[in-house]
């Protein structure tokens, strides 16, 4: 049996020798092998597909459009891969790939059901919140569990006008990757979240009665500068900052 035009073509790219690739080639680098017309049948391929996937979306709901959770990211990455083979590949065909845009969104219509009747398949499937910060301390085994540093929660207080950690009374990283900030009626003394930017500032010496915190984690020592050597009781580090109020 012969093989069919389109293998041909195929087995003809494979074994394209080094020689025939030319750099002005310009018939090759912008149509490749197919004939000009098959331009044509890519813009009325890319239109059936971009249509089925805007309907897909739409059956998906709204938190495809907002932020996305763990499996509403997967789903995306999955679509982005199913969508560019019908639109693209001449020996594919359109309907193949719209069979596997409907088994995505009939996937993805089920982990939802599931999520909503089974707590413990919702923790499985997006994960769970986790407590960054607690009473103006940072829970720092947490920050290093979800790859969160300092930086990335100071920058996120700043953005709340919170620059004394010390107003803070929990942050939780939630599921989605959103920062749920509670914060305190009556500040305590705490870590400056800018310290980082200016650490002279916080660094130098101050005024008798001037309390102290950890600058690992924030825990508040007292009113005294604690004595050379001494380790905090959250994180074991032996450096120590002003605090602010």
């Amino acid at each position: 049996m012969e093989p069919e035009v389109g293998q041909l073509r195929l087995l003809q790219v494979r074994c394209m020798d080094k020689e025939d690739i030319k750099i002005n080639d310009w018939e090759r680098i912008l149509l490749g092998d197919a004939p000009a017309i098959f331009l044509v049948e890519v813009l009325l391929r890319t239109i059936v597909v971009y249509c089925a996937l805007l309907l897909a979306l739409r059956l998906m709901g709204k938190r495809m459009t907002g932020q996305l959770s763990v499996t509403e990211m997967a789903v995306m990455i999955t679509l982005g891969a199913i969508v560019s083979v019908p639109m693209q590949l001449a020996d594919r065909g359109v309907l193949l790939g719209l069979l596997v845009l409907s088994c995505a969104l009939l996937f993805h219509q089920g982990i939802n059901y599931w999520q909503l009747y089974s707590k413990r398949a919702e923790q499985l499937a997006e994960g769970r919140e986790s407590l960054l910060v607690k009473d103006g301390v940072l829970q720092m085994e947490a920050m290093k569990a979800n790859k969160i540093s300092r930086q990335q929660l100071f920058a996120a207080l700043r953005n709340k006008q919170i620059f004394n950690l010390g107003e803070v009374k929990r942050v939780y990283l939630e599921a989605a990757g959103l920062f749920s900030i509670f914060t305190f009626d009556k500040p305590q003394p705490g870590m400056p979240t800018m310290y980082e930017m200016d650490e002279e500032v916080y660094t130098r010496p101050v005024e008798e009665g001037q309390c102290y915190v950890c600058d690992t984690c924030g825990t508040l020592f007292g009113d005294h500068k604690p004595e050379e050597g001494t380790c905090c009781t959250n994180c074991g580090s032996i450096r120590w900052i002003t605090a602010i109020r």
